[in-house]
């Protein structure tokens, strides 16, 4: 077991976590975050091409480029390589496509990016595509999605600090939560700096990494309880810095495993997955440090804070 003074080195965690914390919220403020067009609405153009067809991207992304300077158009958008079947003469085969998604609602630039594909100009080593069909995502909708998807983390919130109470105590839970705000602060932080999107893949990354980062917390909170009751007369202090030690080994290979896919899917996945393999790779690095070096300080101050009021 190793034997770290995690306690002693409390405030340094905490000076590291509150300026990366503080820098999150400067940025959130400033900066602001890049929704994507589940939150904001737009149009998805969908195009599949025949068997064999090589989609190059760089193509279409000067064909899009040419519609919206011609059109007088500023509208963001990204493309994704997809692949999808379809019943041929032939039998069924797979056909490779791409996915333009832009963050407007002006139709009229919808048909005219739809036709420029289905009759593309000479020399612009596009062909006619197979199939094409066009989403429009309407502000309503996008509301909507906005609203599940704050209540799916406050309830996911509320719900964990519920169990960790019952099964724990009050200041377990309140500590496990102020840890899992720190996380997500500080992953929509980065998010905010590298204007990377927020869309729903994202929101699913970022519960996932809440229930990772808690899962971690709760493992060296059980270590707290389980000592501190073979431990009566021991101190705090020397209580919790003996569980997160106890525990340590644990947390840091599970989240080296973890992040190893994760970089993995980053490196070669490209744009499609880019986002939400940042939310992962960011939650689960953040989730680990504050599991083992924020989340028991903080139940630290809070028991003491208690046992002061108490005595008064």
């Amino acid at each position: 077991m190793p034997n770290f003074n995690f306690m002693g080195k409390a405030k340094l965690f905490g000076l590291i976590s509150l300026v990366l914390f503080a820098g999150s919220i400067v940025a959130l403020v400033t900066l602001g975050l890049q929704p994507g067009i589940d939150f904001t609405g737009g149009i998805q153009l969908t195009l599949l091409y025949p068997p064999g067809t090589v989609v190059d991207l760089e193509t279409v992304r000067a064909q899009v480029n040419e519609v919206l300077a011609e059109t007088g158009e500023s509208a963001p958008f990204y493309l994704q390589r997809i692949s999808a079947e379809r019943e041929l003469d032939q039998g069924r085969a797979a056909l490779d496509g791409v996915v333009i998604t832009l963050r407007t609602s002006d139709e009229t630039l919808a048909e005219k990016l739809r036709q420029r594909f289905v009759r593309p100009a000479p020399g612009t080593r596009l062909s006619e595509p197979f199939e094409t069909s066009v989403t429009f995502i309407g502000a309503q909708i996008s509301h909507e999605i906005v609203n599940r998807a704050w209540q799916a983390i406050l309830v996911a919130l509320a719900g964990m600090l519920i169990y960790i109470a019952i099964r724990f105590r009050l200041r377990y839970g309140i500590a496990a939560i102020l840890a899992l705000v720190h996380d997500v602060v500080i992953t929509l932080g980065v998010f905010s700096v590298l204007r990377l999107e927020i869309n729903l893949p994202v929101i699913a990354a970022l519960l996932t990494v809440v229930g990772y980062s808690i899962n971690a917390t709760i493992v060296v909170f059980d270590r707290i309880r389980e000592n501190s009751r073979l431990q009566k007369k021991a101190a705090l202090w020397d209580v919790i810095n003996r569980s997160i030690n106890q525990s340590v080994v644990r947390a840091v290979n599970t989240s080296l495993t973890t992040m190893i896919p994760i970089i993995v899917l980053l490196v070669v996945s490209g744009i499609a997955l880019r986002e939400f393999m940042t939310a992962m790779l960011c939650g689960v690095v953040v989730g680990t440090f504050s599991s083992l070096c924020i989340a028991s300080p903080i139940l630290f101050g809070i028991t003491t804070l208690s046992e002061r009021l108490r005595a008064r």
